[in-house]
């Protein structure tokens, strides 16, 4: 069994050993070379999550001397500037005040009325698939799926759709721990270049508005309610960022999952009212988001271990999502497991708020593959992303 390295291949290739490992060890473990506080038991991250001595920022607060921290090197200027004025990463009042109006875009109503959308799209793109006799699942039907729909929402014409996802897994490198130089400096210059893109799109439509997503910010009257041009910006990276990274690790993670469990793929094929269930289920069993991280604004004890202010502490989500104390068996992939308290959105103020519709893409591809290509079978085997923090694969390669 590999120990807790998120730089090692065969941590990488399965870490879930190593949390049983640490969950044995007690419930908080200080993480050297990260200077982290490891958390791995769900009942101990599901309530740090709901904790207001955490926070996923410090600086309404604290300065960074005040922390005792080092601000950011300057060079890296583009890319925290967006990243700190997203609602992911702001405490109350800012926090509520964005999210407030997020969550007009993404109300039950406004999401069901996605899912015709939804569904024709993923059909389309599996019958794509289906006709070339198969292909990687994630660029065929993976990605683009949540891409066009996030795009959609915003109002990105299609034509200036392409770069898109380039950017926002160049930025998402930065989540990673500790990133090297090189991964820092492409999330740094795909940062500039994304807000530069938004920055253009949102005056085009002060002058000419529609019915889209970032014309409802722009129109936004309420005093309390109004957002900067750069909290706009910051928002609509991080609704793309968040809205198709996770879905995309989660559509690839959980049909390599069922190659690997043909009892339930089989099970699934015979019954597709499983598919909810199922759903769950491959996104506890094989989570996307592995690590969640949180500030100490307040000492905070876990276990008889004062965690300092100043301090930072990383939530397991996937060592939480087995945790034998919550879920039975949690090594077997059940799909049609009952009793499902996953943590794999989050939860408490920063729950995620595109849940209900990364639920319909999920099911709208998973419906569409299961109907249109009966027969799909892993092609080869893939190859897993070097990344610890957001878990996926480098591509899956299937045939029809």
């Amino acid at each position: 069994m590999a120990a807790f390295d998120p730089w090692d291949p065969a941590f990488l290739a399965d870490p879930y050993p190593s949390y049983a490992d640490l969950r044995g060890k007690g419930r908080v473990h200080f993480y050297e070379p990260t200077q982290q506080w490891l958390v791995p038991h769900h009942a101990d991250v599901s309530a740090l999550l709901r904790e207001r001595r955490l926070g996923r920022t410090y600086q309404h607060r604290f300065s960074h001397e005040d922390f005792g921290r080092t601000a950011p090197p300057a060079e890296h200027e583009p890319f925290h500037t967006l990243n700190d004025h997203g609602m992911l990463d702001l405490e109350p009042p800012d926090h509520t005040r964005i999210r407030r109006l997020v969550s007009k875009a993404f109300t039950p109503r406004t999401v069901e009325q996605l899912k015709p959308y939804v569904g024709r799209l993923a059909g389309e793109l599996v019958d794509q698939l289906v006709q070339k006799g198969g292909g990687d699942l994630l660029t065929d039907v993976a990605e683009p799926l949540p891409v066009a729909v996030i795009a959609e929402m915003l109002g990105i014409p299609e034509a200036d759709r392409a770069p898109l996802r380039p950017w926002s897994a160049d930025i998402c490198g930065m989540y990673e721990l500790n990133p090297p130089q090189d991964v820092a400096a492409r999330a740094v210059r795909a940062s500039a270049e994304f807000s530069g893109y938004l920055r253009e799109l949102i005056a085009e439509r002060r002058e000419n508005p529609g019915d889209d997503l970032i014309s409802g910010l722009i129109a936004a009257h309420d005093e309390d309610d109004r957002l900067t041009e750069q909290e706009m910006i910051s928002t609509c990276v991080l609704l793309l960022n968040a809205g198709h990274e996770a879905t995309v690790n989660a559509t690839v993670n959980g049909w390599y999952a069922l190659f690997r469990n043909p009892d339930q793929l089989a099970a699934l094929r015979a019954d597709h009212t499983l598919i909810p269930s199922a759903i769950e289920e491959l996104m506890r069993y094989d989570t996307p988001l592995q690590l969640f991280e949180r500030w100490v604004l307040d000492d905070i004890e876990i276990d008889g271990t004062t965690i300092p202010r100043g301090a930072e502490i990383a939530m397991l989500f996937g060592s939480a999502n087995h945790d034998p104390a919550v879920f039975q068996a949690p090594e077997k992939l059940d799909l049609a497991r009952k009793d499902n308290p996953h943590i794999s959105f989050s939860a408490g103020i920063h729950y995620c708020i595109g849940a209900p519709l990364a639920r319909i893409e999920l099911a709208a591809s998973m419906t569409a593959l299961l109907e249109k290509a009966p027969a799909l079978a892993l092609a080869a085997e893939p190859e897993r992303k070097p990344n610890f923090v957001i878990r996926g694969l480098e591509g899956l390669a299937v045939e029809v």
